[in-house]
């Protein structure tokens, strides 16, 4: 008989049978995520029976901990595992509240974080490709700009679409934008990208608006929306016939990744794309160890070895 259909003992399936009452009674939650709960919570009960534990107020954060690694080495997926932790942490949560338990031993545990797939950078020559726009019509040069602006700058979608005209300086070659959790900052705006946004505020009124202070607009005459964005650079993408999807996160990481190669200033690449922690940047950028040990030879001034030693 396989372990998933041989009974629980009372002392760990009786909690259980309370603890789905209050998920349906009081709670409200789908019969989905009531479904999965349960499925969980009698995997990891077989698990401490397996053990030789007896009552659910033996586990600590030691066996959560040991829990959270077997599903881990048994290839859970990190949506399931989560799942668990989260089915765990309700069930303690429960027992605490009905008197059972003292403290929730899953609180402090929590599951990896789900990796989220880079997209492929472009190579320069498909960046060249995609951004030979040359038609005239205001649409097409609105578009080039964005797209030159997007890959000259580094800028997240959000904060292409935030921009005002009165964040754009030609004259410092400077762009204020606000990024995440409404920081501002200022990023370098010059070569093509200074170029073609000033080709676009040439016929940017035929569009635009009298009182619409975005910089980017649709042919509504109103700031132009992020979906709006997506789908002009996708189209642009077939049309010049670049293989991979264009998307504005794309082209975002290609400035990132070419910036690096030419530059190998990890901490530069992190101000221009607004990184709060460089972590988050040597992860954008998909760098490896060997490319990560050579900036730091070259860099930190007791990294070589100095002769004699």
């Amino acid at each position: 008989m396989s372990e998933s259909v041989i009974p629980l003992p009372n002392s760990l399936q009786k909690p259980l049978e309370r603890f789905y009452e209050y998920l349906r009674s009081e709670k409200g939650l789908s019969l989905h995520t009531q479904r999965n709960y349960k499925q969980q919570l009698e995997t990891m009960g077989h698990h401490l029976v397996h053990l030789g534990l007896k009552e659910w107020s033996q586990v600590d954060a030691g066996w959560v901990r040991q829990l959270a690694s077997k599903g881990m080495r048994d290839g859970m997926k990190a949506s399931s595992l989560a799942t668990r932790l989260s089915s765990l942490r309700s069930f303690f949560d429960f027992l605490i509240l009905r008197g059972e338990m003292s403290a929730n031993p899953a609180k402090g545990v929590s599951a990896p974080r789900k990796k989220r797939p880079l997209p492929k950078n472009l190579d320069v020559d498909e960046v060249g490709q995609l951004l030979d726009v040359n038609e005239d019509d205001p649409l097409s040069i609105r578009d080039r700009a964005m797209m030159e602006l997007m890959y000259g700058a580094g800028l997240r979608l959000a904060e292409l679409v935030s921009i005002n005209v009165k964040d754009v300086s030609f004259s410092s070659g400077e762009l204020r934008v606000v990024g995440k959790g409404d920081k501002e900052r200022k990023v370098p705006f010059t070569g093509m990208a200074a170029e073609w946004v000033g080709k676009w505020l040439k016929v940017r009124g035929t569009l635009a608006k009298p009182d619409e202070i975005g910089l980017f607009v649709s042919k509504l005459g109103v700031r132009i929306s992020h979906r709006n964005v997506q789908k002009r650079m996708a189209e642009w993408g077939q049309k010049q016939a670049v293989a991979s999807h264009i998307s504005p996160h794309k082209l975002r990481h290609s400035f990132a990744t070419h910036v690096l190669e030419s530059s190998n200033n990890l901490r530069a690449v992190q101000e221009l794309l607004g990184h709060e922690n460089i972590s988050t940047t040597q992860i954008y950028t998909h760098l490896d160890f060997q490319h990560l040990a050579e900036v730091y030879d070259q860099a930190h001034p007791r990294a070589k070895k100095r002769g004699g030693n």
